[in-house]
């Protein structure tokens, strides 16, 4: 038996509709039960004060004294009762002798029997006001003495009926009843315009939707590795996780949330991309210690309401690629080595099928010697086993592009004299990017040479590269370090990115990176300095 689907819960909206809605008519209700019951008392003390006023009045009058005195006080007394009861807007008069006797009535069938209604004050010399029910139905009534010469020689009663105060609170029921209902109509329509609105906002969902969305938001916020920022319509941090706060290098007890992207201190082309209106795809930016893919997508509903910002960290595949580009120079580099020993067997060969076997083994020898040379002058002054062999295929590298590479005399760079913190992979990246500048700048010269310079003194580790090419312009020496940067054409990878490494890199250790225009024997070219830090080996060897 399938059991009936239960009704899916209100949406958020719908639920304060309804009980905004309720709350307007019980507010609306209430005032107009309390301005109906404070209307009624106070048409009963207006009609009470009425009462009052036209009895003390009557019983103030010259002539109702004198009428009383008569043998026949009705015969006077009634006229004139029935005369102010109608320009006193009352519904009756009744003028009575002490005892409470009538001596006037509306209906004359009453005249002469006792007063219905308490007396008891009045003939000890008080008016008093009550509400009784007599021969004319509910009334207030004022009841007040008769005096002469300080005697009480009658009493006189004026009232009002209850149900003509009831008309005459009726005209203000009704008023009241229109102004209610407008009120009403007017808070349901606003409420409805308002919860619209919160419709919208919220999509429809209810209350345990949207506590279950921010559970799952909360989750998915720091479990994505990945940075994720949102910012604003002003560009100002509405969100950071984790993840984005490590790779921008923000603590976790910093308050940015609310702060102006500009105001984070990050660098330029990075502030420039995060405040570009403009969605940016697979950007590469670097910050002082990390390499950055940065994606943004505005997020738009009919207006611009912000930006969701994620980063990448791709230092470490940054790095790789580095590696992976240096291999491959290598193993081009052996390549080409491989082809010109080729060249060289053949001459062998066809020396020694010429029998001329002497000048064949002078010409190998000689080969040999070059060879073994090159390899003992680098190992001689750099013994440390990568920069070794990074040096020997920079060499053979450069020497196919038609660049001489030669490590200078005052290098001297012994096996595990670096501190295992140095790590080998960011002095590939630093000697690497510094000697394919210097090569891709020298290619092309006259007498075109880079020179390698490594040693380490007892406090620092000092690499310097110079070549022969045209130099950096001066106004160019911070320029060249920035991501981007580069006066050569951008080729299919871009350019603009191994320099701005290099110093990621030298700031990692919190070493120093100059350049200069000097000169590779005087003849021009650029000059670029790296010093890093030894003080954990020192400190280590203590």
């Amino acid at each position: 038996m399938r059991l009936p689907a239960l009704p899916r819960p209100r949406s958020l909206a719908g639920q304060l509709f309804a009980v905004q809605a309720v709350l307007i008519a019980l507010v609306v209700a209430g005032y107009a039960l309390f301005t109906y019951v404070s209307d009624r008392h106070q048409a009963e003390d207006s009609a009470a004060r009425q009462a009052t006023a036209v009895a003390r009045s009557i019983a103030d009058s010259p002539s109702v004294r004198a009428a009383i005195r008569t043998a026949d006080p009705t015969a006077l007394l009634e006229p004139y009762a029935l005369q102010v009861t109608r320009d006193a807007n009352v519904d009756f008069v009744t003028i009575m002798n002490p005892s409470g006797i009538r001596w006037t009535h509306p209906d004359r069938k009453q005249i002469g029997k006792p007063f219905l209604g308490n007396i008891g004050a009045a003939q000890r010399g008080r008016t008093f006001t009550e509400t009784y029910t007599g021969t004319l139905g509910a009334s207030v009534r004022a009841v007040t003495p008769i005096r002469d010469d300080g005697r009480i020689v009658g009493l006189v009663s004026a009232g009002i009926k209850v149900e003509t105060i009831s008309a005459r609170v009726q005209d203000q029921v009704t008023a009241l009843l229109g102004v209610a209902g407008g009120t009403l109509l007017l808070g349901a329509v606003g409420t409805y315009v308002v919860n619209a609105r919160l419709r919208r906002h919220t999509h429809g969902m209810n209350a345990g939707e949207l506590s279950r969305m921010h559970d799952y938001h909360q989750a998915a916020l720091h479990a994505v590795r990945e940075g994720l920022l949102m910012l604003d319509g002003q560009y100002r941090v509405a969100l950071i996780n984790d993840g984005g706060r490590e790779l921008l290098a923000v603590g976790p007890e910093e308050d940015v949330v609310g702060r102006s992207v500009a105001g984070l201190g990050l660098p330029a082309p990075l502030t420039g991309a995060l405040l570009s209106s403009e969605p940016r795809v697979d950007e590469v930016h670097l910050t002082a210690s990390r390499v950055l893919v940065v994606n943004t997508s505005p997020v738009s509903g009919g207006e611009r309401r912000g930006t969701v910002v994620t980063l990448r960290d791709v230092t470490e595949l940054q790095s790789l690629m580095g590696e992976l580009d240096s291999e491959r120079g290598f193993t081009q580099a052996l390549r080409s080595q491989a082809h010109e020993a080729a060249n060289r067997l053949h001459t062998v060969v066809s020396l020694i099928e010429l029998g001329r076997a002497e000048e064949a083994v002078e010409f190998a020898t000689a080969e040999l010697e070059l060879a073994q040379a090159l390899t003992d002058q680098v190992v001689a002054a750099v013994s440390e086993p990568v920069l070794a062999a990074l040096l020997l295929g920079k060499t053979a590298q450069a020497n196919e592009r038609g660049v001489e590479l030669v490590v200078s005399p005052d290098s001297r760079l012994d096996d595990g004299l670096l501190p295992p913190e140095l790590s080998t992979r960011d002095l590939v990246t630093i000697l690497g990017n510094l000697i394919d500048n210097a090569v891709d700048a020298a290619q092309g010269t006259v007498g075109a040479r880079v020179t390698v310079t490594a040693y380490a003194s007892a406090a620092e580790l000092v690499l310097r590269v110079s070549d022969t090419g045209p130099g950096v312009d001066p106004a160019h020496t911070d320029l060249v370090f920035q991501r981007g940067f580069s006066t050569k054409p951008a080729g299919p990878g871009g350019r603009g990115l191994g320099l701005a490494l290099v110093r990621q890199a030298v700031n990692r250790h919190e070493g120093t990176l100059t350049v200069v225009e000097s000169g590779e024997d005087g003849e021009g070219g650029a000059v670029f300095e790296v010093r890093l830090p030894l003080h954990t080996a020192l400190d280590g060897g203590r």
